[in-house]
């Protein structure tokens, strides 16, 4: 089976980044620094994430890293997490919606849309761009 998974760089936030993650959506981390592998990187980024990978109990993978200073970084809008479900789903996704939210900046709230399912965008508090769209029965 393919399996399709999001994968975030960070300038030295992706542990911070991925602990967050973790308290919205649960589930177990694992993290593995630069240092860890004896991988080459400047003096004093041993400590910085190489891969972080978050997996949840419903079947939910993200994957995180830190990108060390000689590797060029364009933190911006090139990347978006879609968090998509069904009726059945809309309380989980309401609440991980207001989650991703806090400290970060709503760009549509999460309410009926003209295709008549319930979608919401997002900022985090971390730049990273999230869609989240219920389909099915509409929910406020």
């Amino acid at each position: 089976m393919t399996t399709l998974n999001p994968y975030i760089n960070f300038r030295g936030q992706a542990k911070e980044a991925a602990e967050f993650y973790q308290s919205v959506f649960g589930g177990e981390l694992g993290i593995s620094t630069f240092g860890d592998f004896g991988m080459p990187v400047e003096p004093g980024e041993e400590h910085l994430v190489m891969h972080a990978q978050l997996t949840t109990a419903g079947g939910l993978v993200l994957m995180l890293s830190d990108t060390p200073t000689h590797m060029e970084l364009n933190v911006g809008n090139n990347i978006s997490v879609s968090l998509s479900g069904g009726p059945g789903d809309s309380d989980e996704l309401h609440d991980w919606f207001d989650k991703l939210a806090e400290g970060g900046t709503i760009s549509e709230p999460l309410v009926v849309a003209p295709w008549g399912d319930s979608f919401g965008m997002l900022v985090d508090r971390f730049g990273i761009n999230w869609l989240v769209n219920i389909g099915g029965a509409p929910q406020q």
